[in-house]
């Protein structure tokens, strides 16, 4: 249990001290520092139960709060809100427990298994800047949701049994039509044959079909029978699908990696194919499926809807499916293997009516329990200086790769260390470009379509990713500094302004950040918390020279309370998926 936690348990035992009983009681952070730096609001809503002057009541609770030394500053305004500062020596005792450990701090809560949905790249096409969201926003959430307690997986969730890799296959097919895939006679083993395609040769050949099929009717129905035949797993067509997820799947592990984005599962559509049979026989038991021009159907929709609700498309006319089919597959086979309490799916904000039909679909097909939560945690866009989404300059989605580089180019400009070669100064402009990318997108909250714009976002001062590592890699020099100088620092004895009282009541508020970042399933209070706390002390280094400091208990202090800072923030950069670099 955090420590505000702790003192909220508290002072609701002083409120029943004083004769009143409250429920869900929570210290309200003040906005009127000069008042108190808490509210009790309570008295209001205590009056209309206790039929009693709310003024009165708060009077009472004072009296109680005024035997507690903790707090100090206490004061009734208006009808009945109470202010209350935390003292001194109680919020210097409250750092040093937080010194110990960090996750003292931390409201941990109770154990579910939740995966969480939130690769969704397309086999044999590149990643684009559209990818970043998903997989930013994605494991952020989890690794908030493992630092509270969950048993979190995240999932990749590759696209490799739809269209797209029909259309791969047909241009291969034009290419090389001797290939043995395409042999109705060959015996042999697939996996011995070379097949001459390099990633970078599926980078080009997806655009390639894809625009010839938007040309060539014909073009285009082949590659619909290249499907249906792949789908069903007919050699030769499946034995090449794998193989080009194989090859494909080693390029997009490597830019998630540089992404600081790691996936517990890496299924994809193909893999959770695989439990369409026991999926169609729980559809065929619950009566979902309808028969529709030669197509199957699930019905969803419900009396009550504000607007039409489609039925989701179960196996189309040609014994093809979508992913709609190949989402409740996927439901039944984390039912099986996993049975977890929760199922999120962090995907663009425009895919929310597919997600609505294959949430219903799967309660009426009864693939999970009803205390099962489905959900869908929508996203906007990321878009260039012009307000539109992110293009190269010949108009084209840009490769995420591209965009990585382009920022990594800005970032290197930025580090000026004398003592860094030029080889390292490329690795570290690219984490520090990295930690640019990921804050700036989890800064807004999570729906908000925003702008980013390279120059700004990689500057090492405002509100940037770059602004938060130097500060923090200062931070850790500050200390290295003093312990290499034997100055002893184990515990704060005093505080002595009004900024380090800033920086100790921000980190005890650190719970409410966390908690409002899990019920939100938006990173961007975590986000603004770490750049709040960071500012705080970045002012408070620049009113001090710590290591200088002749007064050697409040040189200790500082060196601690430098300590504490340092641990959150790296606690809550990692949270955010941000790595940071030894020095820049």
């Amino acid at each position: 249990m955090s420590i505000l936690k702790k003192l909220e348990n508290d002072v609701k035992k002083i409120i029943n001290k004083a004769g009143y009983e409250v429920e869900n009681f929570v210290l309200e952070t003040s906005n009127r520092r000069d008042l108190g730096e808490y509210q009790i609001n309570n008295a209001m809503q205590l009056a209309k139960i206790y039929h009693q002057n709310p003024r009165e009541i708060a009077e009472k609770i004072v009296k109680e709060l005024e035997k507690d030394s903790r707090f100090t500053n206490i004061n009734i305004a208006g009808p009945g809100f109470i202010n209350i500062s935390i003292d001194n020596q109680y919020m210097i005792d409250i750092l040093n427990e937080i010194n110990k450990d960090v996750y003292s701090n931390i409201d941990k809560k109770e154990k579910k298994k939740i995966i969480i949905d939130y690769g969704g790249a397309n086999v044999a096409k590149a990643l684009h800047v559209g990818h970043l969201r998903s997989a930013n926003i994605g494991e952020a959430l989890k690794r908030l949701a493992i630092l509270l307690g969950y048993d979190a997986l995240g999932d990749a969730h590759l696209g490799d049994f739809g269209r797209p890799l029909g259309l791969v296959i047909k241009e291969i097919k034009d290419m090389y039509p001797n290939l043995p895939y395409f042999d109705e006679n060959y015996k042999g083993d697939y996996s011995e044959i070379d097949l001459p395609i390099t990633n970078e040769d599926l980078e080009r050949i997806y655009p390639l079909a894809s625009n010839k099929a938007k040309e060539d009717e014909k073009y285009l129905e082949e590659a619909r029978e290249i499907t249906v035949k792949f789908q069903q797993y007919e050699r030769g067509y499946y034995d090449l699908l794998k193989k080009i997820v194989d090859i494909s799947k080693e390029d997009i592990k490597k830019t998630y990696e540089e992404l600081n984005v790691h996936f517990e599962i890496w299924n994809g559509e193909s893999d959770e194919m695989k439990f369409f049979k026991p999926l169609n026989e729980q559809c065929e038991k619950m009566g979902v499926l309808t028969d529709s021009e030669g197509a199957k159907i699930i019905e969803v929709a419900k009396e009550d809807d504000n607007a039409p609700m489609p039925p989701l498309m179960y196996v189309k006319s040609n014994g093809s499916v979508s992913y709609d089919t190949t989402d409740l597959a996927t439901i039944l086979e984390r039912k099986i293997n996993v049975n977890p309490e929760e199922i999120w799916y962090v995907v663009d904000g425009r895919q929310s009516l597919h997600f609505e039909q294959v949430f219903r679909a799967s309660r009426r097909a009864k693939l999970v329990e009803d205390n099962v939560v489905l959900e869908h945690i929508g996203f906007g866009t990321m878009n260039g200086k012009d307000g539109k989404p992110f293009k190269t300059r010949d108009g084209g989605v840009m490769p995420l790769k591209t965009l990585i580089n382009l920022v990594s180019e800005e970032t290197e400009k930025r580090i000026s260390s004398e003592s860094i070669d030029a080889e390292e100064k490329k690795s570290i402009a690219k984490t520090v470009a990295i930690a640019a990318l990921k804050y700036a997108d989890l800064l807004p909250f999570r729906s908000t379509d925003y702008i980013f714009e390279i120059e700004k976002f990689s500057d090492l001062d405002g509100k940037t990713g770059p602004y938060l590592l130097y500060s923090t890699i200062r931070m850790k020099s500050l200390l290295k500094k003093a312990e290499q100088a034997n100055i002893e620092a184990t515990n704060i004895t005093k505080l002595k302004g009004e900024t380090e009282k800033d920086i100790a009541l921000t980190v005890l508020n650190l719970p409410i950040s966390l908690e409002k970042s899990l019920e939100t399933k938006s990173l961007n209070e975590i986000a603004e918390y770490i750049y709040k706390l960071t500012s705080f002390y970045n002012k408070f280094y620049a009113e001090n020279k710590i290591i200088g400091e002749e007064d050697k208990e409040l040189q200790s202090s500082w060196l601690v309370l430098t300590k504490v800072v340092y641990q959150i923030n790296t606690m809550l950069l990692d949270t955010l998926g941000i790595e940071v670099p030894d020095k820049m």
